[in-house]
């Protein structure tokens, strides 16, 4: 207390020259103001305090255009990221201590006694949320110089995700440090804060343990950098593939081929394996071309031709493994493949690459007279010929044995004839009805 009153009393000393040169300024002005427009003390006082507003403003955005304008000719980044904290929370805070300021001489005028402790608790609040608003102005500032300098600077590109990781930690040690200081302002107990804080944050762990899951799976992705921002990823266990846009406390956002945003979250990363295709070194052309067996003799010099032809290409890495070499006989086709790696990595290019590739190949099985092997059967006979002798020797024979045949039933059929005409012949004579055989009775009688 005795400090506390050594330092109000300290205060009081300095703000005492200060207010008498304020009032040997204002009192005049003031009492010109009474004279002329035949306003009250108070209406005077809002006047001059709106006045005194609008000129420190005017006064605050001319000393900040000059400082920027200097701070972009420096190398350094500092003093671009406290420009560009203060411009607007400096101007939040004139106009909100101006309508304090109001506030307080309207409730003078109007006998409001208790008003003033809380506009003065309202002035401190204002001044601690436009320094934490200013804090992280500059750090996002700083953290987006760092990672993107300016041509003329002496700095080196810091990576993305580290950059991020901890501008992310600076801004939540501000609010944290605010928010308690704030809290202090309204009257709330620091040691009571922090002991429920400790009490409190188990019963908080076991309520969001996922929150926390995520938490750390971030920290785990800032510490040990399997991707940054920018990086394309992929996940063979799950259905994640796309370009990373945002790594959060919480969440990662990647966006897919397709443009759609893919809000992963921080924990999944812990248990899944990723890979990053964006730190390849190279990226592999491997294709397999069949031949037909009727160019089985030119299967060595295409071989021969296509490793010739890859050893001279501009964009094959010549310091990797390059493999061209008939590899099996296929059910249409003799199979020959080519195992190479590209010098770029980006995904466009290497695509142009590897059709650029694909078509010398092509050219090269047509110089040797050769096709490319398309799916099909092939039906083999033995021995058409003979087959077709045998056919007709069977039809032959079955004309031979079919005519026999109808010689032999004609036969039998002229013997069955004779047969019955001789029966008829020598049968007795029949009296009623059948009248010509007794017509040649009597001629027989008469020879007789």
């Amino acid at each position: 207390m005795a400090e506390q009153s050594a330092t109000e009393a300290a205060a009081d000393k300095l703000a005492a020259p200060a207010e008498e040169m304020i009032n040997q300024w204002v009192e005049p002005l003031r009492h010109w103001v009474e004279q002329t427009f035949g306003l009250p003390l108070w209406g005077i006082n809002l006047a001059l305090l709106l006045l005194a507003v609008l000129l420190l403003h005017l006064i605050e955005r001319v000393v900040l255009t000059r400082l920027a304008a200097h701070a972009e000719k420096s190398r350094n980044l500092w003093d671009d990221a406290l420009v560009h904290g203060l411009r607007h929370p400096l101007s939040f805070w004139l106009y909100s201590m101006g309508v304090l300021l109001a506030l307080g001489i309207i409730a003078g005028q109007f006998s409001l006694g208790g008003a003033e402790k809380y506009l003065g608790t309202a002035r401190q609040i204002v001044t601690l949320l436009a320094l934490a608003w200013a804090l992280i102005r500059m750090v996002k500032r700083f953290e987006a110089l760092r990672t993107m300098p300016p041509p003329g600077t002496n700095v080196n590109a810091m990576d993305a995700t580290t950059a991020s990781a901890i501008s992310k930690l600076l801004r939540a040690v501000v609010v944290v440090l605010v928010g308690l200081a704030i809290l202090q302002n309204l009257g709330v107990s620091l040691s009571g804060v922090l002991a429920f804080g400790g009490v409190g944050g188990i019963a908080v762990g076991f309520a969001a343990r996922d929150l926390l899951a995520n938490f750390f799976g971030a920290l785990m992705i800032h510490l040990d950098r399997p991707f940054k921002v920018g990086d394309w990823v992929r996940s063979p266990d799950r259905e994640i593939e796309g370009t990373v846009e945002d790594i959060g406390w919480r969440l990662t956002r990647i966006r897919t081929f397709d443009m759609r945003p893919l809000y992963v979250p921080n924990a999944i990363f812990t248990s899944i394996s990723v890979e990053n295709p964006s730190r390849m070194y190279n990226r592999r052309i491997f294709e397999t071309v069949g031949l037909r067996y009727e160019d089985a003799a030119q299967v060595g010099p295409i071989v021969a031709a296509v490793r010739e032809m890859l050893e001279g290409h501009d964009e094959i890495d010549q310091t990797r493994t390059q493999i061209v070499n008939f590899t099996t006989y296929g059910e249409h086709s003799l199979n020959f493949f080519v195992y190479v790696f590209t010098r770029t990595t980006d995904w466009v290019k290497y695509h142009a690459i590897k059709q650029d590739v694909l078509l010398k190949v092509h050219d090269i099985i047509r110089e040797h007279d050769a096709q490319v092997a398309l799916p099909g059967q092939r039906l083999h006979f033995a021995d058409v010929l003979s087959f077709e002798g045998r056919h007709h020797e069977h039809d032959a024979e079955a004309e031979n044995a079919a005519a026999s045949s109808d010689t032999q039933t004609r036969g039998s059929r002229r013997r069955s004839d004779s047969t019955a005409a001789a029966t008829s012949s020598s049968a007795p004579v029949r009296r009623g009805d059948e009248a010509s055989d007794t017509q040649e009775t009597p001629d027989a009688d008469s020879d007789a």
